[in-house]
């Protein structure tokens, strides 16, 4: 799905489009999990896009369930969040990039405190590229 003329995608590229959708899925998290990360970062390769987000901070509920030894039940918490807003993300990068989003990965990490968020888009990003590398006979 290439990009419509006109459309946010044609009018966004480079570091531009990076900070953009960095600004956006932190927006988006702000907004339904009452905080966002202290710093996030995009980077794009190909047809692929990974927000990192670091620093988010935790609730008192979280550091709560943290402090009682059970880490991983805040790290499940997080991940079960981050499904649920996976169509919002989706949608918000297809906007942003004009490309479908295909597939969508979340990975959430305690110490530090890292979240990633990775989608898989129908077809290379304009200006970002990668070699593939094949096995040939």
């Amino acid at each position: 799905m290439a990009p419509k003329p006109g459309g946010p995608a044609a009018e966004l590229s480079g570091g531009e489009l990076l900070a953009t959708i960095s600004t956006s899925i932190v927006g988006i998290l702000r907004e339904n999990y009452g905080r966002g990360p202290m710093k996030a970062k995009t980077y794009a390769l190909d047809d692929i896009i990974i927000v990192v987000m670091r620093g988010s901070g935790f609730t008192p509920l979280e550091k709560t369930i943290m402090d009682s030894g059970e880490p991983e039940r805040v790290i499940a918490m997080r991940e079960d969040f981050q499904r649920v807003m996976a169509s919002r993300y989706s949608e918000t990068i297809e906007k942003l990039t004009g490309r479908k989003v295909v597939a969508f990965l979340s990975q959430a990490h305690v110490e530090p405190d890292i979240t990633m968020e990775i989608f898989f888009v129908d077809g290379p990003l304009a200006g970002f590229g990668a070699v593939e590398i094949t096995e040939t006979r």
